[in-house]
């Protein structure tokens, strides 16, 4: 038997493997293709407080070992979230993390707010649809001439300390590859009471159209993501693991059961899956085959015997 189980604080997981947020949707059209019961986890699409159309234009780009997105968080707000989706979310057996951006830091606590409200509510009538935040920092903050949240230490602080005041569900922190320090940045969010940190967002890049001669996308710049980033992530990983206690939650590039294994081994306690799921509609029950046949073929009985040794 094979025990591929973890938790962060109160917050099960069946196995390592949870779908990374904006490759997955709500879950709703890749539970057409296979039994979501079989993930760790999902995490949902990126919400802010208020709907958002996204960005106009192009918005996603196939690129050498990877994709390039400008999707702008397009999504329908948290209060739609709530009504629309929780529902549902509260049949899946699985852990659900709801994503969380904003603008501004007033943004983020009120969605939070919101998100707590409607846990206790649903806690009343003994049922749970949301498990855990996951506090996406990478957004613009408009106070600030658009410089992500997650750039300066100083600024993330403040929205981490806000938000861990406005819920009692367990906190994660996705932060950026672009942090000044992303090791600082992430004993900070220890410091302030996130229960994890998730890593790395996307790395900014760019596809320029020499028949046109301009930028591909409207915005010039775009998120890469996929296998092309999975060095740098798991680098970054690594380095935070040597300077963080809490629990991490890797990401970048992630295409088979030995990427979760070295992530796991770089020090993550669980693992993301994004780009991948446009590779392979099924990635997640495939991984889950897979790594449970990785660790018998390697006589791995636990993830624990194999975490953070390097």
């Amino acid at each position: 038997m094979t025990n591929m189980s973890a938790s962060i604080g109160n917050v099960h997981f069946k196995n390592p493997i949870v779908m990374a947020s904006g490759t997955f949707g709500f879950g709703r059209e890749y539970g057409k293709l296979y039994d979501l019961s079989c993930l760790g986890g999902i995490s949902g699409k990126g919400l802010t407080l208020n709907p958002k159309a996204g960005n106009p234009g192009t918005r996603v780009y196939e690129t050498a070992s990877g994709m390039l997105n400008s999707v702008g968080l397009e999504n329908p707000g948290v209060a739609a979230f709530l009504e629309k989706e929780c529902p549902h979310w509260e049949t899946l057996d699985t852990a659900r993390i709801v994503n969380l951006g904003g603008n501004t830091l007033q943004d983020y606590v009120t969605g939070a707010e919101m998100i707590q409200r409607d846990a206790d509510a649903r806690e009343r009538s003994g049922n749970v649809a949301v498990d855990m935040i996951e506090l996406n920092i990478s957004c613009p903050n408009v106070k600030e001439g658009g410089i992500a949240f997650g750039i300066k230490t100083v600024a993330a602080q403040e929205v981490v300390r806000a938000v861990r005041r406005a819920t009692k569900l367990p906190l994660a922190v996705k932060l950026s590859p672009n942090a000044e320090d992303i090791a600082v940045m992430a004993q900070m969010c220890q410091e302030e009471g996130a229960d994890a940190v998730s890593l790395i967002n996307t790395i900014s890049g760019m596809k320029i159209d020499v028949r046109r001669r301009s930028s591909v996308f409207n915005n010039l710049y775009a998120g890469l993501s996929g296998p092309a980033i999975k060095p740098v992530a798991l680098r970054m990983v690594h380095q935070v693991a040597q300077r963080v206690t809490i629990p991490i939650i890797g990401m970048g590039g992630i295409t088979s059961a030995t990427d979760i294994i070295e992530f796991i081994m770089a020090g993550a306690t669980v693992i993301q899956v994004g780009t991948y799921n446009f590779m392979n509609l099924r990635a997640g029950s495939s991984l889950v085959e897979e790594l449970e046949q990785f660790m018998i073929q390697e006589s791995i009985s636990s993830l624990d015997e194999i975490r953070g040794i390097i």
